[in-house]
């Protein structure tokens, strides 16, 4: 990740101490203060500066550490821009609406649990968002469940673990796009290799959820078929609006670079929403590539699910990344990742050790701090120099960084992801944990993946298994 050297050595002891009050810091700015994490983590970049100047180090060195931390993330910044754009057009042709609208004609009085889980999954996939997902299509299926005198818990939990597999394959989520860059592997080569664990864990779920779903008979779905009608009536339902979808599947299995597969993707749907969109209207559709679709049918649900995209809503995500990088480089630059690896070096030549000490990292820094993104990132930056000395191909760390950071986050109650879907979904985070089977699987089956060595890619020499 870095170029530069450690502008000092310390022991593993102190790097421990660092790293622990570090994290203390941050996670007390983020649960007891609920501050965003921009906050704590601008503090923590802060404190390592006071830190490096007691260490004697030069401030022009500390700068230049920062920089060429944030320098990494250049490349994931102009994928999560493009991602922005793809979002936005892809909504303006209705590529998005069909496709939530076909999810939802997949509804019936039976199978009710799986049926919650299947249709939570392609709407994450279709979004990329997880929280949006909850926010609007999980409420309506709670709403649907209390109706019907249905467990809320475990549609809660089918809800969750539906939102999170979008929200962990979708090449259009954040973490996703977060998670390959961090580790330098192309976007779809980490999608696939990512089903190595996930279809598994899909169909695991599905057989649980179907399996517990009772017999409803006749159902009363209108909520539902009251989005749908909207959806039409807002001219957005379409068959040639999946043609944009079809570009980016074609341009992905060709393996052609995600930028230009993104690009694609996006004007061949500016092209079809030439046909949606009413003509006094088509010189605004530029502007939403920047600022977003904005949807005003009216529906407060189907507005708060469709008025999103554009590059603006990226730069949360965007200033996020470079402040954690940052840090990283600081931390670097005062040894202190230096220091935590050499005291971890003797254990972590064993590929089985490795893979669960990065899996563990990942779902400790979820509990310690609350924050998906800072899990992946910190995670990525500090054992992608272990699994390319065993042998280990980038994107078996990139799938732990999902695997074990993105689905754990709304597993913890005092995460982000916890205290907000606690709140929209009005089921408490314990209460769904334990039926958020997708979440619960997928990183036991990426720690079963390291230990028998199945589906792990190794470049060069190869590792011990």
């Amino acid at each position: 990740m870095f170029n530069h050297q450690p502008a000092t050595a310390i022991k593993t002891s102190e790097a421990a101490a660092v790293i622990l009050l570090l994290l203390s810091g941050i996670s007390y700015g983020m649960i007891k203060l609920e501050l965003v994490p921009h906050i704590p983590v601008l503090l923590g970049i802060g404190a390592l500066i006071v830190y490096g100047l007691i260490k004697k180090i030069k401030m022009a060195d500390l700068e230049n550490s920062m920089i060429e931390g944030a320098k990494a993330g250049l490349g994931a910044v102009m994928i999560f821009f493009f991602i922005g754009m793809l979002v936005s057009s892809w909504i303006a042709a209705g590529t998005i609406p069909t496709l939530i609208y076909l999810a939802f004609e997949m509804v019936s009085g039976k199978w009710f649990y799986g049926i919650v889980f299947v249709v939570t999954s392609i709407i994450g996939l279709s979004i990329g968002s997880s929280l949006t997902t909850s926010a609007v299509i999980g409420v309506a299926f709670i709403a649907v469940s209390e109706t019907l005198g249905l467990s809320s818990a475990i549609t809660a939990g089918a809800v969750v673990s539906g939102a999170f597999l979008g929200d962990k394959m979708s090449p259009l989520s954040d973490t996703t796009v977060l998670a390959s860059s961090t580790v330098k592997v192309d976007l779809f080569d980490h999608i696939k290799n990512m089903a190595w664990t996930t279809i598994p864990a899909f169909l695991i779920s599905l057989i649980l959820f179907a399996g517990m779903s009772p017999e409803l008979g006749s159902a009363d779905f209108t909520k539902l078929e009251g989005l749908q009608n909207a959806l039409v009536g807002m001219n957005l339902v379409h068959w040639f609006s999946l043609i944009p979808l079809m570009v980016l599947a074609v341009l992905a299995v060709k393996k052609v670079s995600s930028i230009l597969t993104l690009g694609a993707g996006t004007l061949s749907a500016m092209a079809i929403s030439l046909f949606v969109v009413e003509k006094q209207q088509w010189g605004s559709l530029p502007g939403i590539l920047y600022s977003g679709y904005k949807s005003q049918s009216g529906n407060q649900q189907l507005d708060s699910l469709l008025s999103r995209g554009g590059m603006e809503s990226m730069f949360f995500s965007v200033s996020l990344v470079l402040l954690a990088l940052s840090m990283g480089g600081l931390l670097f630059k005062l040894g202190v990742l230096p220091a935590l690896l050499q005291g971890l070096a003797g254990s972590l030549k064993r590929v089985p050790v490795l893979i669960g000490s990065a899996a563990l990292s990942a779902v400790g820094i979820n509990f310690l701090i609350g924050e998906q993104y800072l899990s992946i990132l910190l995670t990525g930056n500090t054992f992608a120099g272990h699994f390319e000395k065993a042998g280990l191909h980038p994107k078996n760390l990139s799938r732990v960084l999902e695997d074990a950071g993105t689905v754990i986050n709304p597993l913890v109650p005092w995460s982000v992801c916890g205290v907000f879907l606690s709140g929209v979904l009005g089921v408490n985070t314990v209460e769904y944990v334990p039926f958020a089977f997708f979440c619960l699987l997928s990183p036991l089956l990426t720690l079963t993946a390291g230990f028998t060595g199945i589906t792990v890619t190794r470049i060069g020499r190869k590792a011990v298994a």
